[in-house]
């Protein structure tokens, strides 16, 4: 008679956890606001940074290091300054030197480089001499030292530059367009907007379409509709370089729900595709709508409209402190980003939520943007190994690892 054996096995078993934190000051001490509008981390550190690939750095009796999403530390504040994780890997300064570390804190030996540069997309530039190459997360090269500028990456493409000429590369060092303009835009669904011998046009699939009579082409975004700038009015183009709008307003700005806020005059409103008024031109500026169908608008100060035009939350906040700040965000950071706005009032910063009510019924002295993290969490269970039929074979499967996954011109 055979003895039937249960095994019990303690499973240890990891998963990824994504949240989203807001670095916010309050009472002159820094802290991280969960979008439920609680405090993950309650207001402690004299000075802070955002969260950044689960890590946010924080400092301690003048010495920089990286908190957790539990505010645990999880590499001793040790450093005299910090940069930001991005791909895994931050750069440090230390005993009067700049470092790469990796998520451990452990110091990670890079090609030879006259600086050090922050990783995005995957990649990192080194420089050696007057030529710019790059390098991965793992400190391997991705492609030697070879042009006289790499820009950002964005979307996981790059403007580069050798002898003044201007093409596009991707995060493998491929040039997806050869350095042959006199400058480039964003790489865009296979397109870019370009200057070759005085002459505006788009670039696709290696060829050069002139736009007639363009003097400037802002970059594709999120639709396949740019604005662009002929005889001193603004209008529209395709992806084919055609004026799908043409140029009769005074100033524009991106399309996003098919509604692009366009001015005349002085005054803003949203037009559609076929270039018909939806929203009338009534505010002092506007801005583009976000994915969830609502869009800053200005008068003495700014609210939000519907994508009917309709007025939902009263125009009595500020989006931007000064030109500074100003500089630094992007259009889509004056906007609802996933389900919040990030808005000022009467000198207090603090989140709106689309019905108009304010996160947490909070204001702070300042508030970052809400950053994505992740956080690893574990839960131990007990397994039962049950009796099986016998079988004349077995098949054996192994686990599946999967590899661990600034601006313009």
């Amino acid at each position: 008679m055979k003895k039937t054996l249960i095994f019990l096995l303690l499973c240890s078993i990891q998963f990824v956890n994504s949240q989203e934190l807001a670095l916010i000051r309050k009472n002159g001490k820094y802290g991280y606001l969960t979008k439920e509008g609680t405090f993950r981390i309650e207001p402690q550190y004299k000075s802070a940074k955002s969260f950044f690939d689960g890590l946010a750095a924080v400092e301690e009796n003048g010495k920089w290091g990286f908190i957790d999403t539990k505010g645990a530390w999880a590499i001793p504040a040790t450093f005299d300054n910090v940069k930001d994780f991005n791909s895994g890997i931050c750069i440090v300064y230390k005993d009067k030197k700049w470092a790469y570390i990796n998520i451990k804190g452990e110091v990670q030996i890079a090609p030879p480089s006259d600086k050090l540069f922050d990783f995005e997309d995957g990649v990192a530039f080194i420089k050696q001499g007057n030529k710019i190459g790059l390098i991965n997360s793992k400190m391997a090269t991705l492609l030697e030292p070879k042009y006289d500028v790499i820009k950002p990456f964005e979307n996981g493409f790059a403007r580069v530059q050798n002898n003044k000429n201007w093409g596009i590369i991707n995060t493998t060092g491929k040039e997806i367009i050869e350095p042959a303009y006199a400058e480039i835009g964003n790489y865009y669904r296979n397109v870019a907007w370009a200057k070759k011998d005085k002459v505006l046009g788009l670039v696709t699939a290696g060829k050069f379409i002139p736009v007639e009579g363009a003097d400037k082409i802002w970059d594709f975004e999120t639709q396949d509709l740019t604005y662009a700038r002929k005889d001193g009015k603004i209008g529209f183009i395709d992806l084919k370089g055609n004026w799908a709008i043409l140029p009769i307003y005074d100033k524009a700005k991106a399309f996003s729900k098919n509604l692009a806020p366009v001015c005349i005059g002085f005054k803003w409103g949203y037009i559609n595709p076929k270039a018909e008024f939806i929203i009338p031109p009534t505010y002092s500026d506007a801005e583009v709508f976000s994915t969830n169908g609502l869009a800053p608008v200005k008068e003495k100060n700014w609210g939000f409209i519907n994508e009917t035009g309709k007025l939902v939350i009263p125009t009595q906040y500020g989006i931007t402190a000064n030109a500074f700040v100003i500089a630094l965000f992007t259009q889509q950071d004056k906007g609802f980003i996933d389900g919040l706005a990030r808005v000022k009032n009467e000198g207090k910063w603090g989140f709106l939520k689309p019905d108009g009510t304010v996160l947490g019924n909070q204001w702070f002295e300042n508030a970052e943007l809400f950053s994505k993290t992740k956080e690893k969490n574990t839960i131990n269970e007990i397994a039962t190994d049950k009796p099986k039929a016998e079988t004349k074979s077995e098949t054996k499967t192994k686990p599946v690892t999967k590899p661990v996954n600034k601006k313009k011109r």
